[in-house]
């Protein structure tokens, strides 16, 4: 089973809710503004997915644009963008969807097809 770590409010999270329902994925559904990912897992799923840690980051965000951490995650360390994920989930790029192998940030159909 996956986990489903998402905004329910979110229309892209929305959409990826009715895609693994499609598709008969089972899954662990976590509300990211209720149960936010601490920096153990951030730490775990940013080393599993081979992601730049830039991409778990909600950029399209009002709490990221009022911080303006586009100007200042350059300067910022890895443990540094790692506590600021973990203090408030709305930071965090939704969905995510985690599984024993994968981790993927963001809904790209093309890309969570490769799950099946």
């Amino acid at each position: 089973m996956v986990k489903f770590i998402c905004y329910p409010k979110c229309t892209t999270c929305q959409r990826a809710k009715k895609w693994l329902d499609d598709n008969k994925i089972e899954y662990e559904f976590r509300d990211i503004k209720l149960d936010n990912p601490t920096s153990q897992e951030l730490t775990a799923w940013y080393k599993q997915s081979g992601l730049p840690l830039r991409r778990f980051f909600n950029t399209s965000g009002l709490l990221y644009k009022s911080l303006d951490l586009k100007n200042k995650l350059p300067a910022m360390t890895d443990d540094d963008m790692l506590k600021l994920l973990a203090s408030d989930g709305m930071l965090v790029k939704r969905p995510l969807l985690i599984g024993k192998d994968f981790v993927l940030v963001g809904f790209k159909e093309a890309e969570w097809n490769n799950i099946k």
